[in-house]
């Protein structure tokens, strides 16, 4: 097992570039599976989600190659049965979008058995929005032995599609299987986030015919065949997101590459309620703190409200700042874990149901802490640097399946920070006297 080492008190300074967007590319490359000719999708993010999933892809027969790092090539003409496929390799039941493959493979096979979704565990994450849409298309469905989800259909016939809660992984999911659907499908009340227009737009490119992505009503008109294509993968707004909390709870200077402002505005705009500084430019956005910061009140929301996933990285930089801070979670109940871990830094958090009340302090002290899960590790990361002292963050498998090069980027910063095996203490004694 691996882990960071962080000694903190530095302000980070410099340029960071983000990768793709995770979340965008995850709907993408399943996506990619609706075709028999080869996509190329560009600015993949080499994280182990990603690779997760083309192995699942690559396993059930389609032709999976790395271009470069962050340039992938698909081509599902090579799978063979498609009747008759089962996507269960052991390591697609550790991710949550493994489920995305229920979508294409129904869309284009009308048969799919996909081992039912892990992820983190920040609370209920039910699929049952996707099961109500494939049923509205003409699909059965049902759970077997071995933890998997068989969807199947004669054909698939377009439908009006209410979602009875906003849902990110059922919109796409929806969007995968009506796309070669015969006839029109509405989904009234979809998810509205810059990934659910990412991957309408992949699939427009690839001959679908989609409008209305990124309002609440999506009109998919279905079509016989897709089609070859060449794609970009938009960056990544909660790597953006974590990256200018970095800079804020730091007191740093940092210019943030490769990002779309606009998927960023409410992440900008509490940073500036707050006291640090954003400044956006057409791709890029800078991020300064130069003294204590403010208290504020957020509720996270969907898209374009404040992203649920910037949540942890927000509290640790209000925990540092003056006055009392209330953060209300509305979307995961279970996402407040990284709490106990702040206390033993020094942080006054108390949480009350879905509210997390805090009361600044003027500083953390480096600890010994445990990633609970994938935006909650990385909070955690930026609380050791902001710290006084040296930290360890275990358990960094979660980190890892959502930020690419993360020590690397801020070690780039200027941030004291180390990847090393949990029982490697030489490599430990190495680092502290490298960084005193």
């Amino acid at each position: 097992m691996e882990k960071y080492v962080i000694k903190g008190g530095r302000r980070l300074e410099g340029e960071v570039t983000i990768a793709g967007a995770k979340n965008a590319a995850l709907g993408i490359l399943a996506a990619a599976v609706l075709t028999d000719e080869e996509c190329i999708i560009e600015n993949v993010p080499y994280v182990q989600d990603t690779k997760v999933l083309l192995a699942a892809i690559e396993n059930i027969g389609a032709r999976v190659k790395y271009i470069d790092k962050h340039t992938v090539s698909i081509c599902a003409g090579t799978i063979r049965d498609g009747k008759h496929l089962e996507v269960d390799d052991g390591n697609i039941r550790k991710i949550r979008a493994g489920y995305y493959l229920l979508g294409s493979l129904l869309g284009k096979y009308h048969y799919a058995n996909v081992a039912l979704p892990g992820g983190c565990d920040i609370g209920a994450r039910p699929i049952d929005q996707h099961t109500k849409g494939f049923e509205s298309l003409g699909a059965n469905w049902e759970i077997v032995k071995g933890g998997k989800i068989v969807v199947r259909a004669d054909e698939l016939f377009g439908n009006h599609v209410y979602m009875d809660i906003v849902s990110v992984g059922a919109t796409i999911n929806i969007m995968l299987a009506a796309v070669l659907a015969q006839g029109k499908t509405t989904i009234e009340n979809a998810a509205k986030e810059p990934h659910i227009v990412d991957v309408a737009n992949f699939l427009n490119s690839m001959g679908a015919n989609i409008k209305g992505a990124g309002t609440d009503v999506i009109r998919i008109r279905g079509v016989e065949r897709l089609h070859k294509t060449e794609y970009s993968i938009i960056p990544d707004q909660i790597e953006a997101g974590t990256f200018m909390m970095m800079a804020a709870a730091t007191g740093g200077n940092v210019l943030i590459k490769n990002v779309i402002p606009k998927h960023l505005e409410a992440i900008s705009a509490k940073l500036n309620e707050i006291g640090a500084h954003v400044i956006e430019y057409d791709d890029s956005v800078r991020v300064m703190s130069d003294g204590r910061l403010k208290s504020t009140h957020i509720k996270t929301l969907p898209y374009p409200g404040f992203p649920t996933d910037m949540q942890p990285q927000m509290a640790v930089t209000l925990a540092l700042s003056r006055g009392t801070s209330i953060i209300t979670e509305s979307i995961f109940e279970n996402r407040f874990k990284y709490v106990s871990e702040l206390a033993r830094m020094g942080a006054r958090i108390s949480v009350e149901g879905n509210t997390a009340i805090i009361t600044g302090v003027e500083g953390y002290t480096g600890a010994n802490l445990v990633a609970p899960d994938l935006r909650a590790g990385a909070a955690l990361v930026i609380a050791a640097l902001a710290a006084d002292g040296f930290s360890s963050v275990e358990d960094i498998k979660y980190i890892l399946r959502g930020y690419e090069d993360f020590d690397g980027k801020i070690k780039g910063l200027g941030g004291a920070i180390e990847l090393i095996d949990d029982d490697d203490d030489r490599s430990m004694q190495k680092f502290r006297l490298k960084v005193g």
